[in-house]
């Protein structure tokens, strides 16, 4: 099963999440430098941070270090199983919401819905769950038809993958809906939340090949 990819544009995915019941406070914004001077200029509070990167096979994680971190998740991250090619952009939201619903007022509707269903599932579970749901489904490819490049179809094969940063008791989880458990990053807050995810970002992805320049990171953040 493929969908056609989301683009990784503040206007789309912010739409998108509005459908979904996400109130209009709330917003995806460009975070147009990792500087720190840059960052200052992001709206707060930020909630969670997108990135989108370019995927290179070798820098996949091995099963070894994956079961490492399964062990550690506590079960009040969020996290599901990417079970939809393309779909990756959904996931980092889904992520980036499921893990703030202290915050956020999520309104009455299909996201709330498959939140409160999926809660108490697996990984697994919640991954094969979504393939069923068809309310997402669609809004998902409605906005998928809403950027400004031409949306590719479902069948071409994409190489840019969407991961999400979220603050949860004290640490800084990187949710990647291809791995079978966050990555903790170590410690952070909600103030710097922002800034932790930009550090990663630069050392974990950016840094490891100076010449790419195809990233592009974005937040979830108040716009008021």
């Amino acid at each position: 099963m493929a969908w056609v990819p989301l683009e990784s544009n503040p206007e789309v995915m912010t739409k998108f999440l509005h459908k979904l019941g996400v109130p209009k406070k709330w917003s995806v914004l460009d975070v147009y430098s990792l500087e720190p001077e840059m960052l200052a200029i992001v709206s707060r509070p930020v909630l969670a941070v997108i990135l989108l990167y370019p995927v290179p096979s070798k820098t996949e994680k091995t099963e070894e270090d994956k079961e490492e971190e399964k062990d550690s998740t506590p079960d009040s991250v969020y996290h599901m199983k990417q079970s939809i090619s393309n779909a990756c952009g959904t996931i980092a939201l889904i992520h980036s919401v499921a893990n703030n619903l202290d915050t956020i007022q999520l309104e009455d509707g299909f996201l709330k819905k498959f939140l409160d269903e999926t809660k108490g599932l697996s990984y697994l579970e919640r991954g094969e769950r979504l393939m069923k749901t068809q309310d997402i489904i669609d809004t998902h490819m409605e906005s998928a038809q809403e950027g400004q490049t031409e949306a590719p179809t479902e069948d071409v094969e994409v190489y840019h993958h969407f991961v999400a940063f979220i603050h949860k008791d004290g640490s800084l989880y990187e949710l990647d809906g291809r791995k079978p458990a966050p990555i903790n990053h170590g410690s952070t807050t909600p103030e710097t939340l922002l800034d932790d995810a930009a550090r990663v970002c630069k050392e974990t992805y950016i840094d490891r090949d100076p010449n790419e320049v195809r990233f592009t990171v974005v937040a979830l953040a108040a716009n008021e």
